[in-house]
């Protein structure tokens, strides 16, 4: 099997970064990133994520820009082309397959959660929060998870916004979505973060944030900050290989992996003082945990001036954030099936969000009708895991680094040095040994430590 020649392409280079930030923009970056910064002791915990990002994630993700460009096809596609150009087996392409059917699991319960943001925005201009206890609030979060009804639907909607998108292609839907989407997200974020610093505790969340505790970087946190920045912008499933096929030759790729990446941080660190001095000027818990977006800030949207219309904001910058990853996720496995079986794009797009739609309700389950069924409670590590605990273990803590392993051995080892040289438009020199140096050991390393260190956690807790 070949790569297919690409009848799309991104119009320009500001297409293409606003689809690569709004693949990395994801709920990992607004919601994840400032619970777990602030479970984790604020700025020690940022230098350990900022070293993953510069050392892991950017060589990653140019590697993922140079085999979708070269190959011009699907992460499937592209890899089997790249690997034949190079004079290696295109069997190979079974590490584009397992990035599609990563990426296919991983939105499958992301729509759930995707589906609770869309939940909470007519819940907050409702104003919903005023005048209620922390103890209501949660309730109103639990009675959420308690409705499988409910979840299911809010999930098919989201499924169904994300489908609509990707059926009308490359330029006509996903390049105006997220052009419209990501300025928009920014603009969101800004206004957040204006009301945050005229009327909360700002300087209790510099402190927060800026001040390190290193006695909190401990070799878990610090792989855990590593593993956010890694899986979070979501280098490793082949999303990015999928959007780079339709990248321009004028693009220039690093430059463009460097935007993206500056971009996700930036956005990263905008949602934390858009959170952190209202958290810190209500008296409210940085540490959390999952619940700060549903749970915790909504304490806060229910006393402030003007909470429901700062609240309603809120949630639509995560359904915005948690959409545009969507899509890239949903086009990673359209990209697939559109070559591989010659169907139109509208019947892949829809035909895969309505099975991925069906695997979710699944995740539904778990948190009612099913949250005390572990499916695979006969093996030792998942004993007490639902069916959206064991999709999210297998594809955050295996899958992943399993595929980013593979990934950065195929652009650092097999790929032949004048491809990747071609499409970076650079020389043989000390620029393409570094990067050779990153892809090809660093990055397989590394992941590799987190792998079996990550396990070895998950063994720990369960034999504790």
């Amino acid at each position: 099997m070949s790569a297919s020649p690409q009848t799309q392409a991104w119009s320009g280079r500001f297409a293409f970064l606003m689809a690569t930030v709004g693949s990395a923009v994801g709920l990992g970056s607004i919601w994840k990133f400032p619970y777990m910064v602030g479970a984790n002791g604020g700025s020690a915990f940022l230098f350990a994520y900022l070293a993953g990002l510069v050392v892991l994630i950017l060589p990653l993700m140019i590697g993922e820009f140079v085999i979708g460009r070269r190959g011009g096809g699907s992460a499937v596609g592209s890899i089997a082309k790249v690997a034949s150009e190079s004079g290696a087996t295109r069997a190979w392409s079974a590490v584009g397959a397992w990035g599609v059917l990563t990426g296919f699991l991983i939105l499958s319960f992301y729509s759930v959660i995707g589906g609770w943001t869309i939940a909470y925005v007519p819940r907050a201009l409702a104003d919903a929060f005023s005048g209620q206890s922390p103890e209501a609030i949660g309730a109103q979060f639990g009675g959420m998870l308690a409705d499988p009804v409910g979840l299911a639907f809010h999930h098919a909607v989201f499924m169904a916004l994300t489908a609509v998108v990707v059926a009308r292609g490359i330029n006509d839907g996903i390049e105006r979505a997220v052009t419209f989407l990501m300025p928009l997200m920014f603009l969101i974020l800004a206004g957040l973060v204006g009301y945050a610093f005229g009327t909360a505790d700002v300087q209790a969340a510099a402190k927060f944030f800026f001040t390190p505790d290193w006695s909190k970087l401990t070799p878990e946190v610090a792989l855990s900050a590593i593993g956010l920045g890694f899986f979070s912008i979501g280098t490793g499933i082949g999303a990015m290989i999928t959007y780079a096929a339709y990248a321009p030759r004028e693009i220039r790729l690093g430059q463009a992996a460097v935007l993206t990446i500056a971009a996700d941080t930036f956005a990263s660190f905008l949602a934390a003082f858009a959170i952190f001095p209202l958290v810190f000027a209500y008296g409210l818990n940085p540490g959390e945990g999952a619940g700060l977006m549903f749970t915790t800030l909504p304490i806060a949207f229910g006393q402030m001036p003007a909470g429901a219309f700062v609240g309603a904001a809120f949630f639509f910058l995560l359904v915005i954030s948690a959409l545009a990853s969507a899509i890239s996720l949903l086009e990673l496995v359209v990209s697939w099936a559109t070559e591989r079986f010659g169907v139109s794009r509208p019947a892949a797009a829809y035909s895969s969000a309505f099975v991925c739609w069906v695997i979710g309700i699944g995740t539904v389950l778990s948190f009612n009708n099913w949250s005390k069924w572990f499916p695979l409670g006969f093996v030792p590590v998942f004993e007490n895991k639902t069916f959206f605990d064991v999709v999210d273990y297998l594809t955050s803590n295996i899958m992943l680094p399993l595929g980013g392993i593979f990934l950065g051995l195929f652009v650092g080892w097999v790929m032949s040095r004048e491809a990747v040289l071609a499409e970076l438009g650079i020389k043989n020199g000390p620029a393409w040994q570094l990067l050779r140096f990153l892809l090809g050991i660093v990055v397989p390393v590394v992941i590799f430590i987190l792998f079996v260190a990550n396990l070895g956690f998950m063994k720990l807790a369960t034999d504790g």
